[in-house]
């Protein structure tokens, strides 16, 4: 029970948690508006998958810039700035009237949303007394709970029942509020001394990726030159190697690349890309295939869709318990085998398979992609020390956002494959099949790393936590 002596203590993190549950839905709301978007574009849904990966792209590189920003200019003042460009680019999104202005507005809202969750944290931790942090890092990660289930079904509801602009407007009188409450109720915290923000690394990297992952997005879609492509992916292969060496020569690299010679944090680090590869493309691949092959509405779509988010809450319960009856090694490499075959599963799906065969397999398989999730991040930090939480915590911020994106463009550019092979100029149900069976095999590709820890490997995690 929530008692009112009980939020006021954890007025700081709930209020936090506030705007990051804005930032949360909407980084999972839109997926299930996509075809509808692309129909209003006179566009091909494959090629919105734009929309998503330009999102998670602009995530990645301006997270490892948020939190120097937070101690340099203060907590307080950062996050405020995130609520209002969040919003600000919001109001683009839903003004947007093409592919390209949508792609745009959502870069900027990108920036927004990566300086929200670092600062976030950072606010609660200079917030709260040590006596109250565990209580107010759990509200802290309700949001990232609850958005992946509240996503799918209310971006289906307004697409279907009003229109996919309201997607975006609803976030501005939730930002404006929490502006408000952040402004009346967070404490204002001054700057700390920092080191040099490392200014070359950040022009090295940031443009590095963009132009590298940019261009390997938009391949094959027709929306640039391919000499122009080639010259994206070659600039940014060689902005973002020249950026791996200036990491390995400078003491404080704005993503510290010498984290991966611990050995939990190298494998946790290359497993999770793989299983990531595969688990990340969901969001993007069911609402296809739920409207597009199955012709179901929006709405119809999203209270499918909603059974992963469920189930990734239900696991955070028992995440716990799992982990130490059978140890990092055994969890993270059986249960990579039982994630990757739940998701092969949607495969089989037709539009004469029962509603609940579906629901409870997709519940399935949110629990066992959360056990995996949560014990991927766990795992990464056993060996890392105090001085370094925050380089890995930036670091491991930016991989997930990457993946996420790389994710969303292999599933895309297998059914464009699949579209070719068939022929045709339409997505149809029976391209799908073979895209979730990559994607099956590239999670599945992960235990083979999973297997190469210890049985003793994040012993400690657990017997600290007894």
């Amino acid at each position: 029970m929530l008692s009112l002596q009980g939020i006021k203590k954890n007025s700081t993190a709930l209020i936090v948690a506030t705007a990051l549950l804005m930032e949360n839905i909407d980084s999972t709301v839109l997926s299930t508006a996509l075809p509808q978007i692309a129909k209003d574009f006179g566009t091909d849904p494959i090629h919105l998958k734009l929309a998503l990966t330009s999102y998670l792209l602009s995530l990645a590189v301006f997270i490892p810039a948020s939190g120097w920003a937070a101690d340099r200019f203060g907590a307080r003042r950062v996050f405020r700035l995130a609520i209002a460009v969040f919003a600000l680019s919001s109001i683009a999104c839903a003004l947007s009237t093409s592919m390209l202005s949508l792609i745009l507005a959502r870069v900027v809202q990108g920036i927004g949303g990566a300086m929200m969750v670092p600062v976030a944290r950072l606010i609660v931790l200079r917030s709260v007394p040590k006596a109250g942090f565990v209580n107010a890092m759990a509200w802290l990660t309700v949001p990232a709970l609850i958005g992946p289930v509240l996503g799918p079904p209310l971006g289906g509801f307004i697409t279907t029942y009003f229109d996919w602009r309201w997607i975006f407007w609803i976030n501005v009188p939730i930002a404006v509020l929490g502006l408000a409450l952040v402004t009346r109720f967070i404490p204002k915290l001054p700057p700390i001394p920092v080191a040099k923000f490392d200014a070359l690394g950040f022009w090295l990297v940031g443009p590095g990726l963009a132009l590298f992952l940019s261009g390997v997005t938009i391949a094959g879609l027709g929306l640039a030159p391919i000499p122009i492509l080639v010259v994206m992916i070659g600039v940014g292969a060689a902005l973002t190697a020249g950026y791996v060496r200036h990491a390995l020569r400078v003491p404080a690299p704005l993503v510290d690349l010498r984290l991966l010679r611990f050995a939990t944090f190298r494998i946790s680090t290359v497993g999770g890309i793989f299983f990531r590869l595969g688990s990340g493309a969901l969001p993007f691949l069911l609402p296809l295939m739920f409207q597009i092959g199955f012709g179901l509405s929006a709405f119809q779509s999203g209270m499918m869709t909603f059974a992963s988010g469920l189930g990734a809450i239900t696991m955070k319960f028992i995440a716990q318990p799992i982990l130490r009856r059978y140890g990092f090694r055994k969890v993270l490499s059986v249960n990579a085998v039982f994630a990757s075959a739940l998701l092969f599963a949607p495969a089989w799906f037709s539009p004469q398979t029962p509603y609940l065969i579906m629901v409870a397999t997709l519940f399935t398989g949110g629990i066992c992609r959360s056990l995996q999730f949560t014990s991927i991040n766990a795992m990464a930090y056993s060996e890392i020390d105090t001085k370094q939480m925050s380089s890995a915590t930036s670091f491991n911020s930016v991989m997930q956002q990457l993946i996420a994106s790389v994710g969303i463009t292999v599933a895309a550019f297998g059914l464009e494959a699949m579209q070719h092979f068939y022929g045709g100029t339409s997505i149809d149900l029976a391209h799908f099949p073979p895209v979730f069976a990559m994607l099956a095999l590239l999670s599945l590709s992960s235990a083979l790393w999973f297997m190469r820890l210890t049985s003793s490997s994040g012993k400690e995690l657990l017997e600290h936590n007894k």
